[in-house]
């Protein structure tokens, strides 16, 4: 701690301008790592933006904990357009707490346990699923297929495993 001090008052003689905050509130970095920690599926998912619909359902389903948890998980995460793709009402159904299973059988379909990156997924054929169901995966014209979505953006990395992040919606 004395060091990190001594460093940003080091800095500050420069001229480099460096926050009273900082100096008022205790902080360790060790060199070559980041200030903060990468978040967790969950909330890296939420600062994205594009996945409100995919957080709404987690919640319906009572997933948020479980991927909050240790994992690791991969997640095929679809986005907010993914889930517009569905016919009209098809979210809206699913979020109703009679439908909470099924609910959660789609949702579990899109994780499968361990992290897999994109290099690792791109050499598999099939993944087993969190909900038990093997999901087909190729590589078409240099695009990773997840059952029959197209993984748009690979390896967001999280503290608790890997996002992929998809262009429909899986269902099992």
């Amino acid at each position: 701690m004395k060091k990190a001090r001594i460093y940003v008052a080091a800095l500050a003689l420069m001229g480099a301008a460096v926050p009273a905050s900082f100096l008022l509130t205790p902080q360790v970095v060790v060199a070559g790592e980041s200030a903060t920690k990468p978040k967790d599926i969950v909330d890296t998912a939420v600062a994205a933006g594009s996945f409100k619909t995919l957080a709404a359902a987690l919640n319906a389903a009572g997933l948020i904990d479980t991927l909050k948890g240790a994992g690791p998980f991969t997640v095929f995460a679809p986005t907010d357009e993914a889930f517009a793709k569905l016919p009209a009402g098809t979210v809206e159904d699913l979020l109703k707490p009679e439908n909470k299973e099924k609910l959660v059988a789609i949702l579990t379909y899109h994780v499968v346990a361990g992290k897999a990156m994109a290099k690792d997924v791109a050499g598999m054929s099939s993944a087993k699923t969190v909900n038990g169901k093997d999901l087909a995966l190729k590589v078409v014209e240099g695009k990773v297929m997840v059952g029959s979505a197209t993984v748009i953006k690979a390896d967001i990395d999280c503290s608790n495993g890997v996002i992929h992040v998809i262009d429909a919606v899986l269902l099992p």
